[in-house]
């Protein structure tokens, strides 16, 4: 059994998915396949998780961020870690940036001293000089990289990263209602994502960058059980389900899924998936895997195309 060093704080499996954002599963998971993370048990068989690993879980997602694979990751030591994240720091040039890409520092000035009136303003400003679907896939993308990396390096904590996604979604619905066309438009598009992802900002991104050109975009939220995903996929007349999957989300899992939702899904349905999970990976007939929210865009074009031959 593992014991941890007597003077070491421990935290249960809840308390760790939310300082984390890996999930419960996804924790037990790689304790399977990778031998960790390797919780202590208390009196009741529960899982308690020392804060040293639970700092190596915070590193493994910065990682899991930038473009590692889990089976790469999940099992290395500390020191594998920092080596490899001093490896692709220094690939992350100013040449990868998004266009356009503005100074966030004030940005995340404003969250880390909780400054929500401010940090609201001034992406409002961004937003209405870069317009919607600049602002997300330029200036967001970007903006969510820094936070997550300022999270991994303790310079905001898991109530700020909260306050952050917040303020964000609260924007992107209110821009996003301000632009739809009132639910007319094809392809019709359902939003979600599989049970045990957490992240629904993802989501809300990708509405973003389809609403204003005429397509109409219904979200079920996040964790929607596959059958559920049918059924309303085809109660509901839909053109395309699209699904979102975070870097932390297994990557077997989320390919394993989207072939079954695609053997359960009428033909007649398209399936598009984008994140982390799913970047770079293998194709899957039948399924349209996108790594940037500007192929979405590339998706929405072809399958209107598709329709007018």
């Amino acid at each position: 059994m593992n014991v941890a060093k007597p003077d070491e704080s421990l935290l249960g499996i809840a308390a760790v998915e939310r300082d984390t954002g890996v999930s419960k599963d996804t924790l037990r998971v790689w304790e399977r396949r990778y031998g960790f993370p390797a919780p202590v048990r208390d009196d009741n068989g529960d899982r308690l998780y020392p804060m040293s690993q639970v700092e190596r879980l915070r590193l493994i997602r910065r990682l899991l961020d930038m473009g590692c694979r889990p089976a790469k990751v999940v099992g290395a030591s500390d020191d594998e870690l920092n080596a490899m994240l001093a490896n692709l720091e220094p690939a992350r040039s100013e040449a990868t940036l998004p266009r356009a890409h503005p100074d966030l520092g004030g940005f995340i000035e404003s969250i880390r001293l909780h400054r929500c009136m401010e940090l609201r303003a001034g992406l409002q400003q961004m937003l209405m000089k870069q317009g919607l679907q600049r602002f997300v896939a330029d200036t967001l993308c970007h903006l969510n990289r820094e936070v997550g990396q300022a999270w991994m390096r303790g310079e905001l904590d898991v109530p700020e990263e909260h306050l952050y996604t917040e303020q964000v979604q609260n924007l992107l619905r209110s821009a996003i209602g301000t632009q739809a066309s009132g639910g007319g438009g094809r392809p019709r598009v359902l939003l979600t994502t599989f049970p045990d992802e957490l992240h629904g900002l993802g989501l809300l991104m990708v509405e973003a960058m389809l609403v204003p050109e005429g397509a109409s975009c219904v979200s079920l939220g996040v964790q929607t059980p596959m059958s559920d995903i049918c059924s309303a996929a085809v109660e509901g007349g839909f053109d395309v389900v699209a699904l979102s999957f975070s870097s932390a989300f297994p990557h077997r899992q989320a390919m394993d899924g989207l072939s079954e939702l695609r053997r359960l899904l009428p033909a007649t349905v398209a399936l598009w998936a984008g994140g982390g999970a799913v970047q770079g990976r293998r194709t899957i007939e039948g399924v349209q895997l996108m790594s940037t929210l500007d192929e979405s865009l590339q998706a929405l074009q072809a399958w209107r195309a598709a329709r007018l031959t």
